[in-house]
């Protein structure tokens, strides 16, 4: 039977449940609480969270030049590494490395296996040889304009981890967003930028990381890791490291330590301490002797070069001048100016010896490397502009430790809440104290944000206006504001192509010949390699000679056509007509 409902239900007083459907639901709004994380993986997933907007900036920020102009090789000895990559994906890494380039600095040619670093062009390879194996139909040009921003995103990855290893997390967190914007080592890294660098900076950093870990934990695995490591990155550098003179101080340190822990295990193993110093003086004497005779048979039998101009404009920035005139010509090798540094660092220039500072109040064996680096690549920076690339990652890693310790000692200041000891007057004074403080703390802490919001308008500025345009072609603006674009040169070299003979040789200056082989598909004189300073020297004889004396230096050299950039009504300050200078100083070098 039913039962009959209560007076309290048909009162009212107690009424019956209501179907879920019925019951209006609260707003769900998402907040880390909902999933129920604990404090470390709320950390966590902020971190990853953090990383992986720093990641994809890093990658879009590159990619002005692609959006402005289009997917296009910038510059000069890009497209060197972009027809040698072609080549490999076409023929194989066998004929690769067996190629010999009849089309480059005629009639001598070059042996391409030996004389290019090939670590940029496999890697480009077995990328573009993996999309092509998961069915991406993507040219290969496309992966070489795209490889140095993809790296850069890996390098805050690595910054990150190095970041952590040094100092702590946020250091870490604040080094991979510096380095991801950082123009000093964007200006080296945008899309279409297809060289070296755009790789070895990641290659290097790793490197740097992986042993700095091994150092701090001790482990075998990160010592291979760091091996290995080291191994991909010479593939970047070559082998001069055990073949050339200005390597040979850090190789004779390298094998001292490997002495020092030989000796430090024959001790462990020999209990006669008499043995041990007799076996000591014999080890050390015959290390000596052995180092001293292969260094002079080394050096005298051609095995280990010279140092190179290069090297000694490092010691002395006036020798190329006085020496070398072809190294003083290009204008990467010039000292750098104070205006070049505020160009790429901008506030980290201040940063920087504020993280050596706190850098030093914790001296470590990882604080100590990253102080090393930072100093001498400070100073070799300063020396010639290229190197800013190599002084960025250290810049932004002490930059960092700077950041991150001043926001943590600022925001702790402010959690600190201030403990009343005393009554009275005094009570009222710690207060003020206190408070003045946590304002001190509030107003620095909002002139360290400015700063950094400043620092990323300067970046984002930089990127977008002064690296991201290619060399290969010029933007201008009209009288009405109107944006021009001059395709002189690829317009150039397709002329070339179209119009003169297969087996046509093409003298122009150096800076050219990349671009005439790669995209003019023609034979050329001298090229960006600048490796024979006599066959360079014979060019800017005949360029800056008499039309009738530069006749017979052409004729000699079996030239069909000149290449000459004028800049015209446009004021192009980079034609041959502004090179002059250098050419005659050049051509009567040899």
């Amino acid at each position: 039977m039913a039962s009959k409902p209560t007076d309290q239900t048909l009162n009212g007083s107690k009424s019956a449940p209501k179907s879920p459907d019925l019951v209006p639901s609260a707003p769900n709004f998402f907040s880390l609480k909902t999933l129920k994380l604990k404090p470390k993986q709320q950390e966590l997933l902020i971190r990853v969270s953090i990383l992986g907007l720093v990641y994809i900036l890093a990658f879009i920020t590159r990619l002005f030049s692609v959006l402005r102009y289009e997917s296009m090789i910038h510059e000069f000895d890009p497209y060197f590494n972009y027809r040698t990559t072609v080549y490999l994906t076409e023929n194989g890494f066998y004929e690769f490395w067996n190629w010999f380039d009849s089309e480059s600095w005629y009639p001598l040619g070059r042996i391409i296996g030996g004389t290019l670093y090939p670590g940029l062009m496999v890697t480009a390879a077995i990328m573009y040889w993996g999309l092509r194996f998961l069915r991406f139909m993507v040219h290969i040009r496309e992966v070489c304009v795209l490889t140095a921003p993809f790296f850069a995103s890996n390098t805050t990855l690595v910054a990150y981890f190095f970041g952590k290893e040094i100092w702590d997390t946020g250091a870490g967190l604040v080094a991979a967003a510096l380095i991801a914007i950082c123009p000093g080592y964007i200006s080296r890294s945008v899309a279409g930028s297809y060289d070296n660098e755009g790789v070895a900076i990641f290659a290097l950093l790793l490197t740097f990381y992986l042993f700095v870990k091994a150092v701090n934990t001790g482990s075998l695995t990160w010592a291979v890791a760091s091996a290995f490591g080291y191994f991909y990155m010479i593939r970047f550098v070559g082998f001069q490291h055990v073949q050339s003179g200005e390597h040979m101080a850090a190789m004779g340190v390298f094998f001292l330590i490997q002495v020092f822990y030989f000796l430090n295990w024959v001790k462990h193993l020999l209990s006669d301490t008499k043995l041990f110093e007799t076996f000591l003086r014999i080890t050390v004497t015959s290390t000596v002797g052995l180092g001293a005779i292969a260094l002079g048979v080394g050096s005298a039998s051609g095995y280990i070069s010279p140092w190179t101009g290069r090297f000694y404009s490092l010691l002395d920035p006036t020798y190329a001048k006085d020496h070398i005139p072809i190294i003083a010509s290009v204008s990467e090798h010039q000292p750098t100016a104070w205006s070049s540094f505020m160009f790429d660092f901008h506030i980290l220039l201040f940063l920087f010896p504020a993280g050596l500072y706190f850098c030093f109040k914790r001296l470590t064996d990882a604080t100590i490397f990253i102080v090393m680096y930072g100093l001498t690549s400070m100073y070799f920076a300063g020396v010639m502009v290229r190197l800013i690339l190599v002084a960025t990652p250290a810049v932004c890693l002490i930059s960092a430790i700077a950041t991150s310790a001043t926001i943590k000692n600022l925001t702790s200041l402010l959690k600190t809440k201030s403990k009343v000891t005393q009554s009275g007057s005094s009570k009222g004074s710690a207060s003020s104290k206190g408070s003045s403080k946590r304002n001190v703390s509030i107003a620095l802490l909002v002139g360290a944000f400015y700063l950094l919001s400043r620092y990323v308008t300067h970046c984002t500025w930089v990127t977008s206006e002064a690296y991201s345009s290619p060399s290969i072609v010029l933007a201008a603006r009209g009288a009405h504001g109107n944006r021009v674009i001059f395709d002189d040169y690829r317009e150039a070299y397709f002329w070339l192509r179209q119009n003169t003979p297969p087996d046509a040789k093409v003298m122009s200056w150096w800076d050219y010949g990349y671009q005439i082989t790669a995209m003019g598909n023609r034979t050329v004189i001298v090229d960006n390699n600048t490796w024979n300073n006599t066959h360079i020297a014979t060019v800017g004889r005949a360029m800056s000679s008499y039309e009738d004396e530069a006749y017979e230096i052409m004729q000699s050299l079996d030239v069909n056509y000149v290449l000459v950039v004028f800049g015209g009504v446009t004021g192009y300050s980079s034609d041959d007509i502004n090179k002059y200078v250098a050419l005659p100083s050049i051509g009567t070098e040899n």
